[in-house]
């Protein structure tokens, strides 16, 4: 047996004694969990609003460790190889997946700690898993040959690949973000953070909005972007948009905005501060319906995108890391062990002591 988070019910979650997990298909892995953590979406799947979470579940979607047990018809990983586990598990044969729309996949989506069995445990099981997990380094291997810059990484740096980073690359690729574009990026949470150092690789002038000045100053510690704006400094919507005009000139706005809040305000903002024909790129998971006020806005004939993450990108995402072009470790502000997890949750979901992410060892 072993302890995992349970979601029992709306607003209430209790450590419970879980199963092993056993592999139930040939395409199977057994993951022994070395570090996960604690999203956004998780707390959204406890105040149940998200529909399609099953109750009774071990929460959690990010993770690393290393590979217990494998299936007949896994190909690329052995038992005991280091990986990252995707937040999509996706069976890379269906309409949906051969289109790179891994998170629609006929055949999964966003599965693990939602509809199956969660990170939040010693042990979990990855359908799908040639797909749905990716090698990382294993540096407390010995006998591993690996002279690149990668010696000095460890599991914590690839804690986000498989979904707060995948995140953040999905909404630059929903944006269509081109060298020299001018980004918004609304909210540096976690994702936006994430968002922000994608941006950045895409060579964009990046505008990055909070109501937190904490956050904010965050972003501006990591150097993250080129502008820190919080609209609560500006007393009209007009205030605001005369900032981004200065910053924007003749666009008159963003080439896109990215927003990863989820408010109804920064719904708002977000196409308000887009130029005309520009790109609206929603990544933000949302806890109620939002206003579209078409008449408004008809005339600068924007074009929205929305979704959940296709985390397609997650080999290229820890080539990059390996190669030292990005690195998400200063996202983790907080450690703690699974036995202080409760602690943990509401730290995260109160924002306690200045909390990004945590990594919750096992």
């Amino acid at each position: 047996m072993m302890k995992g988070l349970c979601y029992v019910d709306d607003e209430k979650i209790e450590v419970r004694e879980f199963p092993i997990p056993e592999l139930e298909k040939d395409t199977d892995a057994i993951v022994e969990i070395n570090y996960a953590s604690i999203c956004t979406s998780d707390i959204h799947i406890i105040k149940g609003k998200v529909p399609r979470a099953k109750k009774g579940i071990i929460l959690g979607h990010e993770g690393v460790g290393k590979i217990h047990k494998i299936g007949k018809e896994i190909k690329k990983f052995k038992i005991g190889d280091h990986v990252s586990i995707n937040c999509i598990t996706f069976c890379n044969e269906c309409y949906f997946c051969k289109k790179g729309h891994i998170n629609n996949c006929s055949k999964g989506g966003w599965e693990v700690g939602c509809r199956i069995n969660g990170t939040l445990a010693k042990y979990v099981r990855v359908p799908y898993a040639d797909n749905s997990l990716n090698l990382i380094p294993d540096n407390n291997n010995d006998d591993e040959e690996d002279e690149d810059e990668s010696c000095d990484l460890d599991d914590k740096d690839f804690l986000f690949v498989g979904d707060a980073l995948s995140s953040g690359y999905f909404g630059v690729e929903l944006g269509n973000v081109k060298n020299g574009d001018i980004v918004g990026v609304i909210g540096c949470g976690p994702v936006g953070l994430c968002t922000l150092i994608c941006g950045k690789l895409k060579g964009a002038k990046l505008i990055v909005f909070d109501i937190n000045d904490k956050c904010l100053n965050y972003a501006k510690k990591c150097k993250l972007a080129d502008y820190y704006i919080n609209p609560k400094n500006y007393k009209t919507d007009e205030e605001l948009m005369k900032k981004i005009e200065e910053i924007c000139g003749e666009k008159k706005g963003c080439d896109c905005s990215i927003e990863v809040a989820g408010t109804d305000e920064s719904f708002q903002m977000a196409w308000k501060i887009t130029r005309p024909n520009g790109i609206v790129s929603l990544v933000a998971m949302y806890e109620k319906n939002q206003e579209f006020p078409l008449p408004i806005m008809y005339g600068k004939n924007l074009t929205f995108k929305t979704g959940g993450v296709d985390a397609i990108h997650c080999d290229y995402l820890i080539k990059l890391i390996k190669e030292k072009k990005i690195s998400t470790k200063p996202l983790i502000t907080h450690e703690v062990v699974f036995e202080d997890i409760l602690n943990g949750i509401n730290m995260f979901k109160n924002k306690q002591d200045f909390c990004v992410k945590i990594a919750v060892r096992l």
